[in-house]
């Protein structure tokens, strides 16, 4: 495998990427061009693996073989004698560039050269070099102990010995490998662009607030962090150049276009935690979010009519009502009184009130993708008459259960973000970008989803997945950007599971 691993670059991805691999059993070398930072992240690694010591995570007769096994490099050719050569510079081309150049003078022939870039191109960095073939990307995640994947990169001239070599030594360490080609934002950057970006075109809409878009997809498909906390936990200075990056390098692919939104944020400095102020405030360093809002009671006094024939909803539903003194009608049109709830996919509720032909004044729409026992989703429109809209919200919250309502959007909020998610999967899938397990594995592990995207197809169902994007098309007037993925399309044309792979190319 590798004997003696030289690191470059002494700063937070430095400092974890040593600790791995000394922690792994292997002999580390550590260089930064500031001498004192060398040795601050050595003593952070003391401290952090002493902790572990205290906590009972490591073993006390481990600790001094482990920091024996990190050594500080004063010079850079102090590294002459490794065989790997992990660079966890600034992320700028040229200076990459320069450093391998630099170390191809340095070490032997057969070194393998591998660069922790997460935004630049691996065959860039690599046609500097002399033996472009030995140089790959090696991508780690932070903190590097904690997050058990790192990309593994593929230059377009990077030799097949040196990914299988790279891959033992992750396994080894107890990391994942994802095996990748070298794309734009190689497999997670590349998997994460639907969330926040999708996220930042419905707020730009006027459709939600921040902080509803975050309690419906916290609530609903059970994501961890809502997009704008995740911005604000990130900066989003630092989110919004790795959209704009991965848009510019797709050509301009309308899937990936940020939100004109993030860029004035920036442009404020709104980034977030570190500035005091993003999408949300804090102090001291904690968000403070604003209390949902309290309703005055208002009398009951209409039916309830739902479109959907779906027994176990007509059932909660119906229970709900009951709850609050109000009735489900079961007649298959409404009656001239009846508050009308309808359950589009993909549409708008405008759409769906015309193409049903019911009356707009009295119609709303509740979303069967949210999770209805921890919070429901009303979807007003234009021509909804208020005081009807503040009898739904109150029906459907009897039972404790907190309703959010917002503003007419094709596909909801989950909806259009969940099938965002997956149709960008499908595509990743499509490209041969990586195989349906290692997406959905590598975006649960380093993006912390509940579900990786073709998970959450399954979920869901591909059938209903294609529906919302297909609806979403028609009301965005055929906007290139929710285009159903081929791969989606394909499968659900033909009864197969979303992993079911291609015909083996020839």
């Amino acid at each position: 495998m590798f004997s003696r691993i030289g690191i470059i670059g002494a700063g937070a991805m430095g400092r974890g990427i040593a600790q791995l691999f000394a922690s792994a059993g292997q002999q580390v070398w550590l260089y930064d061009s500031r001498p004192e930072t060398i040795d601050q992240a050595l003593q952070f690694n003391r401290e952090l693996l002493e902790r572990n010591v205290a906590k009972g995570r490591l073993a006390a007769d481990e600790l001094p073989a482990i920091l024996g096994r990190m050594q500080p490099a004063h010079q850079l050719s102090e590294l002459s004698g490794c065989d790997l050569l992990i660079e966890a510079i600034v992320e700028n081309l040229e200076a990459k560039q320069q450093l391998f150049v630099e170390l191809e003078g340095l070490v032997a022939a057969d070194a393998v050269l591998a660069t922790n870039t997460s935004s630049l191109s691996v065959t860039r960095i690599a046609s500097a070099c002399a033996r472009p073939e030995r140089v790959a990307g090696y991508h780690f995640f932070n903190p590097v102990t904690l997050m058990k994947l790192v990309e593994v990169v593929r230059g377009e001239r990077t030799d097949a010995s040196v990914i299988e070599r790279l891959v033992q030594l992750a396994e080894q360490a107890g990391h994942f490998p994802a095996i990748t080609p070298d794309t734009p934002g190689f497999l997670v950057n590349h998997a994460g662009r639907a969330y926040g970006t999708e996220a930042q075109r419905i707020l730009s809409e006027g459709i939600a607030t921040p902080e509803q878009i975050d309690r419906i997809v916290r609530d609903g498909p059970g994501f961890r962090m809502g997009p704008f906390e995740l911005f604000d936990l990130t900066g989003l200075d630092i989110s919004h150049a790795v959209m704009e990056s991965v848009h510019d390098q797709f050509y301009y692919d309308p899937r990936y276009t940020p939100s004109y939104l993030a860029a004035q944020r920036v442009a404020a400095g709104l980034l977030g935690r570190k500035t005091g102020q993003g999408f949300y405030r804090y102090e001291n360093g904690q968000q403070i979010r604003t209390p949902e809002p309290r309703f005055e009671p208002v009398t009951i006094d209409r039916p309830f009519w739902l479109d959907s024939l779906e027994p176990e909803v007509r059932s909660q539903i119906g229970a709900v009502l009951r709850q609050a003194g109000a009735v489900l009608e079961d007649g298959s049109e409404p009656s001239s009184e009846a508050i009308c709830l309808i359950t589009p996919l993909g549409e708008d509720a405008s759409s769906c009130i015309e193409r049903l032909g019911l009356p707009a004044v009295r119609t709303l729409a509740l979303d069967l993708f949210s999770d209805l026992d921890k919070r429901r989703v009303l979807m007003r429109q234009p021509a909804l008459d208020p005081a009807l809209e503040a009898q739904a919200r109150q029906v459907l919250s009897a039972d404790g259960v907190p309703v959010e309502v917002i503003n007419d959007s094709p596909g909801f909020v989950s909806q259009r973000i969940i099938a965002s998610i997956v149709n960008l999967g499908c595509e990743i899938a499509q490209k041969g970008i990586a195989s349906p397990e290692t997406l959905d594995r590598a975006v649960t592990v380093a993006l912390g989803y509940p579900k990786g995207p073709l998970g959450f197809a399954e979920h869901y169902n591909p059938a209903r997945i294609l529906s919302i994007l297909e609806g979403m098309q028609v009301c965005y007037g055929h906007e290139p950007r929710y285009r159903p993925s081929p791969w989606l399309r394909r499968r659900v044309q033909l009864g197969l599971p979303l992993t079911a792979p291609d015909a083996a190319r020839g």
